[in-house]
């Protein structure tokens, strides 16, 4: 189709970024429940907007003993664990993490927390079964939510009419079959991401509010989170060198640069570099972009090769001229 997929960050494929694909271990338990206060203090999502991108957005900010940095039914995870993940990765990911803290804990959790799920909602299931049973556990646990899942002809049509230049002047008809399995693999995988990120509505979840709030400065020290929060529209285009679609995109790119200048921000970024970044973001095809309004919050998102008409005409609806 011409389109380079990059990463699956969702955990329907037990998968996020390199580095993150470790043993999950046993957790440790979970010391007594904090005081009723604490269970009204703000979420993560509503004290931090945009730091969260996955299993804890919906995480109560609480205080919690020094060390530890969440803790939720019999999961505990404390620095020492994420800093053993952590040191797992190459040296250039383990410099991107150093700014992304928060991001690899979120990672981490989401997978013991829907371990955690499916031993609860799997009858029989053992407390310290081999990694490879653990993957069938959660696998099978994922296949449940999303079987129900189907794929309309509209739906592909769309995504054809779409993606017509990603399909190489191949007639709908004729890719119909390959574009129905992939439309399907991309809803399943979008509700797999969506369950994990509301996660916290299932299950009482508590991060350490001090730390997290260090973490949120951090998190926002890279071209993304800045354009995103100078007051003006803006519009991130992820890719990297080498991928058809994402060459076509570059020119495009730079006229954009040039008509825009003042009204919009325009930024490219390599995933191949930025890994821990595209993650964040979660882009798992490349190239993919990414429109934010004025405030900061998404609007909408596209992937594959983005006809710079077509960027022109969604400026045009978020009032960018």
């Amino acid at each position: 189709m011409g389109k380079q997929t990059f990463m699956k960050v969702g955990f329907l494929g037990l998968a996020c970024l390199a580095m993150c694909a470790t043993a999950w271990g046993q957790a440790s338990s979970q010391p007594a429940s904090r005081p009723a206060a604490q269970t009204q203090a703000a979420r993560v999502d509503s004290a931090h907007p945009g730091l969260a991108s996955s299993a804890l957005t919906y995480a109560t900010l609480a205080d919690l003993p020094k060390g530890t940095l969440l803790e939720s039914g019999s999961v505990r995870l404390t620095e020492a664990d994420l800093a053993s993940e952590r040191d797992k990765a190459s040296p250039e990911v383990r410099k991107q993490l150093d700014k992304n803290g928060f991001y690899l804990l979120e990672q981490i959790a989401g997978q013991k927390l829907v371990l955690e799920l499916a031993r609860q909602q799997t009858p029989g299931a053992s407390t310290q079964p081999s990694q490879q049973a653990e993957a069938q556990l959660v696998r099978s646990y994922f296949q449940k939510i999303v079987e129900p899942i189907q794929v309309t002809d509209a739906e592909v049509k769309e995504f054809y009419e779409n993606n017509k230049d990603t399909c190489g002047g191949a007639s709908l008809e004729s890719m119909k079959g390959q574009l129905t399995g992939y439309v399907l693999q991309q809803k399943q995988q979008a509700a797999s991401e969506e369950y994990i990120r509301t996660l916290g509505k299932r299950m009482p979840i508590q991060v350490n509010a001090a730390w997290v709030a260090i973490q949120a400065q951090l998190a926002r020290d890279n071209p993304v989170d800045k354009a995103r929060n100078n007051g003006k529209p803006s519009m991130v285009d992820f890719g990297a060198s080498g991928c058809r679609p994402c060459d076509m995109m570059t020119p495009i790119l730079k006229e954009l640069e040039t008509k825009y200048e003042g009204k919009a921000s325009i930024l490219f970024v390599h995933v191949r570099q930025e890994q821990v970044l595209a993650g964040r973001y979660g882009v798992q095809s490349i190239p993919t972009q990414v429109f934010f309004d004025k405030h900061g919050r998404e609007v909408f998102r596209h992937t594959g090769f983005y006809p710079q008409a077509e960027i022109e005409k969604r400026f045009a609806k978020m009032g960018v001229q």
